[in-house]
Formats: C-alpha cells, structure tokens, sequence
C-alpha cells in the first residue's frame, strides 16, 4: 500500500529579502532559505513549500499580502507559464542590478577574487524583440494553463505551437504573441498554424507516439535584413509540403531562405539532418562593423546580434591588441571573435570542437578576405596542447568563450604552460568562471571585471574578465 505524502506547510506573510541564482528569489524562515519564483524582493507573500531539505526549501506564492515598490507588470501574457522571460516581473534597472551581483558574489565567493577594477553592467538596449533565433514546436497535446482546467470547459482542439513546458517533453505551451523576436517571427507560427489547422493531412507532431506530420519551425533574423524559415517535417508528403511552403513564400515575400527538413528520427534535433532549400538562399548573412558573417540553418551565433557587438567589443577592448600579437580565440564557434580582433592582430588561431562550425569560421574570414587565421577542429583538451603551442608559437593574449561548464583542467594547465601576457575570459555562466579564475590565480590577477546583460527578462548573464600576467 502506497504510503501517503505527508502534506507540506504554508508559509503566511513571509517577506522576500533577495534574488538568488537561476532567477528564483529568497525568504528567509527560520533561520532556513526558502527559494520562490516569480516573486520580487520586498514582495510579503504566503509560501506553499514544494520541498523541504534540512538545509533549504521550495516553494511558490499562493497569496500577496504585499507587493513590493520594485516590481513591474509582466507584459506577457504567457508570463509565469512559459519558461522563458522569469523576470519580467522586475523592472530593468533591478534586473541589471541582480545580474551585477549575482556576478561578483560568485567571483568573491566561489573564486575569492580580488578584482583590481568592477565596470557597470552593459544593459541590451533592447529588451523586447531582441532574438534572432526562435524555434517552435507542433504538438498535439498543448498545455492547458491552471484557468483553462478551472474552467471547465472542453477542448476539441488540442493542437498548439509554441515553446515545451519544462519538465514535460511533449507538453507545449500554445504561443500566441512572444515578445522575443520581430514580429515578423509571430505572423510566420500563427500563418502556419492556422494554414496548418484550415487544411486537411497536418496532423501536429505526436513526440510521445511518434505520429504526425509538421513537427518544428525556426525563424532566424539577421540585422541585414534576410530571413531565414525552416519547417520540419516527420516525413515526405511531396503534395502537401510543397502546398504548405508555397503559400508561406507567397504570403511572406521578405523571406529569402526558405528551408525544411524531413526528420524521421524520435528527437527533434536537426544538427544530423540534411537541410533542403525550397526558396532564395541556403543562409542568411550577418553584419557587424562591415564584416559579413554566413549564418546557417546549423550554425552558432549570438541570439542578441546587437549586444553580441557590444560583448564583442569590450572583450577587444579589454584584449588591448596593437596589431603585433599572436591571438589564440578558444571555443571560436564560427569565429566571429576571432574574425573580428583579426583587425588589429598579427595573427589569430581559433580552436572549437565542432567541426562544421570551424568550416563556418573558414568560410567567414574567406568572405571578409582575412587571410591572418588559422582554425583547427576537436576536443578543446586534445588540441590545446604543450605540442600545439611549441608549434604554432606562444600568444601574446588568449581570448576564450567557453560553454556553461568551463574549461578543462588541462586545459587552464595548458594555458599557464603558454603564459600569455594577458587573458580575455568571457563567460555565460559566472559561476564555472570563478572556478577557472581562482586556478588561473598562481600566474595572473584580474585586472577588470565587466558583466553584459545578453538576455533580459532572463537570470542570466554574460561577463568579461581581463587577467594580466604578475609580474
């Protein structure tokens, strides 16, 4: 017999002090943290505990006593359901606040840093409509909110294209404006949808039973001006793909790579997948401070374009080059980094370990007739090696971009072997980044400390770190 679970308290007019790690905020009860989202510091809200652990619990706000001064009204309407844009809740400014601390607590906790200079964080200019890539999912079985269950009501239709629910894999949460991208990206799902919905044999995607026939759709934008559209199908229906991406080509002119993909597979992953051309072009181009970057259906770049310009310019400020240093730009993705201190650099040598990024990267300096870089493919540890640097020449600065994990041990071991004068890190996730800076700290001190905001709404944040070799 299934024993049963022992029902958690309710927490009555508990004050929210603080924001904490991942987006979610802080209360304190009993000398014991309590972690609640969608609430703001200041907030006096009764807690329904979710989890409680020895040391902390979880729970969500049932009832506002008080709201606090520092808050702001969601504009979304799929806020608190969606995944996404949990911090709609806060005003900017408070964001941007949040986001500098969470950066140095974690560099003066974890790494026990001490930094010479703290610049402000960089906010985005834009803080709606700032992606330049989406991706939407076709279900069957969209997610019914807590007031359509409530309600009662019957729905006949349960298709819905939109993001996945967390936590639930083929449970999608039906869109119907996202505050992400230029609305262009909503009139393309919603055409879709409706065309979709209008006519007979599109059944949506049925990812638990593996039936269906449209299963997911990426928009890409670029400050250029192309649009990039890929449909994915489960499988060919000649009649009714070529139906489907006509009228979208004709209803949508300023389309100029229309793409799809047919994807038998059980995961929607499309990196395995051959990508066929219906319309205009196989890739958008991007700009930034007139050089040309090829952007494809599979490739890596920033999805905020134009804060991706100013990250990229305090990582080159910080970087300090002259014109005469040997630059290594680790995890260069498609180069853009790399391609864009070429400039003012001797020579550039980027390392990634996806090999049709690094043919990207190729093919963008070819583009931009840059002729002083260097790319090599593989594991970021196998490459960057003793050997490696004893052949290619020690650099003068590393500029590295690592993933959320951070780098390798060996890695960072490799990077004190080649002793540069001075290390650009610029990190998505400040907590690995501490880590690495505190082993990094037998040869080099950290000079200046710079947060950029890449995705507001969002807990998230980007930071650039300047280390300069002791003397």
């Amino acid at each position: 017999m299934a024993r049963n679970k022992k029902q958690l308290p309710l927490l009555e007019k508990v004050t929210i002090t603080d924001v904490a790690a991942e987006g979610k905020a802080i209360a304190r009860v009993n000398e014991k943290v309590v972690f609640v989202p969608f609430v703001a510091p200041g907030d006096v809200v009764d807690i329904q505990l979710t989890r409680k652990k020895n040391s902390y619990a979880e729970g969500k706000a049932v009832y506002f006593h008080e709201y606090s001064p520092e808050r702001a009204v969601p504009f979304c309407e799929h806020f608190g359901v969606c995944g996404g844009c949990k911090w709609q809740h806060l005003p900017y400014e408070a964001q941007l606040k949040y986001k500098h601390k969470q950066v140095i607590d974690n560099l003066t906790r974890i790494g026990k840093i001490e930094m010479e200079e703290i610049l402000p964080i960089l906010g985005s200019e834009r803080t709606t409509f700032y992606r330049n890539k989406l991706e939407f999912t076709f279900s069957n079985k969209k997610w019914l909110t807590e007031e359509e269950v409530k309600s009662g009501a019957t729905f006949d239709c349960m298709n819905g294209v939109g993001f996945h629910i967390p936590g639930m894999f083929d449970k999608v949460l039906d869109i119907h404006k996202c505050w992400l991208q230029n609305d262009i990206s909503n009139r393309i799902r919603l055409y879709i949808k409706e065309y979709c919905l209008s006519h007979e044999g599109y059944p949506f995607f049925d990812l638990r039973n593996q039936e269906g026939f449209i299963r997911t759709l990426m928009i890409r934008t670029a400050s250029t001006g192309d649009l990039m559209v890929v449909v994915v199908f489960y499988h060919e229906d000649k009649e009714r793909r070529e139906a489907l991406l006509s009228h979208v080509a004709e209803q949508f002119p300023e389309i100029t790579s229309l793409l799809y993909v047919i994807n038998e597979k059980c995961n929607d992953t499309i990196t395995d997948q051959e990508v066929l051309v219906f319309r205009g072009k196989d890739h958008i181009i991007e700009e930034m401070e007139g050089l040309q970057f090829k952007v494809g259906p599979k490739s890596f770049y920033q999805t905020n374009s134009e804060q991706a310009y100013n990250l990229y310019k305090v990582a080159r400020e910080f970087a300090g080059l002259t014109g005469n240093e040997m630059v290594y730009d680790l995890y260069t993705g498609t180069g853009t980094i790399a391609n864009f201190v070429s400039r003012q650099a001797k020579k550039v040598i980027g390392i990634e370990y996806v090999p049709e990024a690094i043919e990207d990267a190729k093919v963008n300096s070819a583009l931009n007739k840059i002729d002083n870089t260097l790319f090599y493919a593989g594991d970021m540890k196998d490459i960057l090696t003793a050997d490696f640097i004893n052949q290619h020449g020690r650099p003068d600065v590393i500029i590295t971009d690592p993933p959320r994990a951070g780098m390798h041990d060996d890695v960072i071991n490799t990077i004190l072997f080649a002793e540069p004068e001075r290390i650009v890190y610029v990190s998505c996730n400040p907590a690995t980044q501490a880590r690495d800076l505190s082993l990094l700290s037998v040869k080099y001190d950290v000079k200046k400390v710079r947060p950029v905001d890449m995705f507001p709404h969002t807990h998230h944040v980007e930071n650039v770190v300047l280390l300069e070799k002791k003397k």
